[in-house]
């Protein structure tokens, strides 16, 4: 597809995650990729995803959406950094407007089952958590990441990163899903760099985390207990 930037398989390989510069997510459910993944020309991708009169969702079946993002209602935005929950949870999005003059970080719970009515089908996502990060570095892309037991979020945030949090105990996603979309909670802000940070990550078996900057340095960084 066009203006692509992002994919991301979910952790039981059910769905194949795609995020485009024009602000679409294509979510490709029931993914089988012992099929043909030839959709044709990008309209046909505009079509809304089917699904059975089971509520069960045919092999490949596509949805395409434009994420919900706080702030941008009445205006395109860019999805720069796609990752998804260890557990399968959640998906977090990095989104930029079209005019680079804001930024945001959100998560989006996972819904499955069937559409509520089979006319209107079902929205896969919903926004539950957000935040707006700092606009520095504009144009250059920054990529966010959960921690790997996905109670923390790490992210680019100008010289540094910050901690965030479901709430302020770090607790488990699913354990304090909200009504409505609520902000993040900050943990804890560190900052060592002297030029915009653009990545971040935690180590998948050290209690450490790193960042690195536009130019070229990184910094890791592991808790005092």
């Amino acid at each position: 597809t066009r203006f692509l930037m992002r994919m991301r398989l979910t952790p039981d390989c059910s769905k194949m995650l795609i995020s485009t510069s024009s602000g679409y997510l294509l979510i490709l459910h029931e993914l089988d990729l012992t099929k043909s993944l030839e959709v044709g020309s990008y309209p046909i991708l505009r079509a809304r995803r089917t699904t059975s009169s089971s509520g069960v969702s045919p092999r490949n079946s596509l949805e395409v959406l434009t994420p919900e993002v706080p702030g941008e209602r009445d205006r395109g935005n860019c999805i720069t950094s796609l990752q998804l929950h260890p557990k399968g949870w959640a998906t977090l999005l990095r989104c930029s407007s079209n005019t680079d003059d804001q930024e945001w970080t959100c998560v989006y719970e996972f819904q499955e089952g069937a559409p509520v009515r089979p006319v209107s089908p079902r929205c896969s996502l919903r926004l539950t958590h957000y935040i707006e990060e700092a606009n520095v570095g504009r144009g250059y892309i920054k990529e966010l990441c959960f921690s790997p037991d996905g109670r923390m979020i790490s992210s680019p945030h100008g010289y540094g990163i910050r901690l965030l949090g479901f709430d302020k105990q770090c607790s488990e996603l699913v354990d304090c899903l909200p009504k409505e979309a609520s902000p993040l909670r900050v943990i804890r802000s560190l900052y060592s760099h002297n030029d915009v940070v653009l990545t971040t990550k935690f180590s998948p078996t050290h209690c450490q985390i790193a960042s690195g900057c536009l130019s070229g340095r990184v910094s890791l960084y592991q808790p005092k207990f």
